[in-house]
């Protein structure tokens, strides 16, 4: 497990800027972000940096109400998700979750309300809030460098 220190939510913006850099380099097209942390921790914040490099001048929003928003303003479609409304896996499977995991890259928030339905590979994010303004950011994935965490403000 691999914990950053974001010290404002543009930090924490930047640390979702830098997992889809990594990806994209890599050029992976297919892909599940599993994010969790209490309200306010700073999913959507993670979310916005991750889109604006997978999916550049998309307008994130959280969808809390609508389950998914697509950003498909780049190369890879991608796909945010809020978990936080389901209760029942067949919730899922009735909007074509198995749709979406195969045609780009997912990044759900409130993952933890979606259990055994994560796939195995996800890569694993929590964000825990550690002041007010403080966050800590633990992932299942190293992504990032010590060179880039100059440039992100680590």
């Amino acid at each position: 497990m691999n914990i950053i220190k974001a010290s404002s939510n543009s930090v924490t913006e930047a640390v979702g800027a830098a997992l889809a850099r990594d990806l994209k380099s890599k050029g992976i097209k297919r892909a599940f972000v599993a994010l969790s942390g209490d309200l306010g921790a700073g999913k959507t914040v993670f979310t916005t940096g991750f889109a604006s490099v997978m999916s550049p001048g998309s307008r994130v929003k959280s969808p809390t109400y609508t389950i998914v928003n697509e950003y498909l303003k780049g190369e890879v479609p991608v796909y945010h998700f809020d978990f936080y409304r389901i209760s029942d896996p067949d919730e899922l499977f009735g909007i074509g979750f198995d749709d979406y995991l195969d045609s780009g890259i997912c990044i759900g928030e409130w993952c933890e309300n979606i259990g055994d339905c994560v796939p195995e590979d996800a890569i694993l994010i929590e964000i825990l809030k550690d002041s007010d303004t403080t966050r800590i950011i633990k992932t299942s994935y190293d992504f990032y460098t010590e060179d880039e965490n100059v440039d992100i403000g680590i």
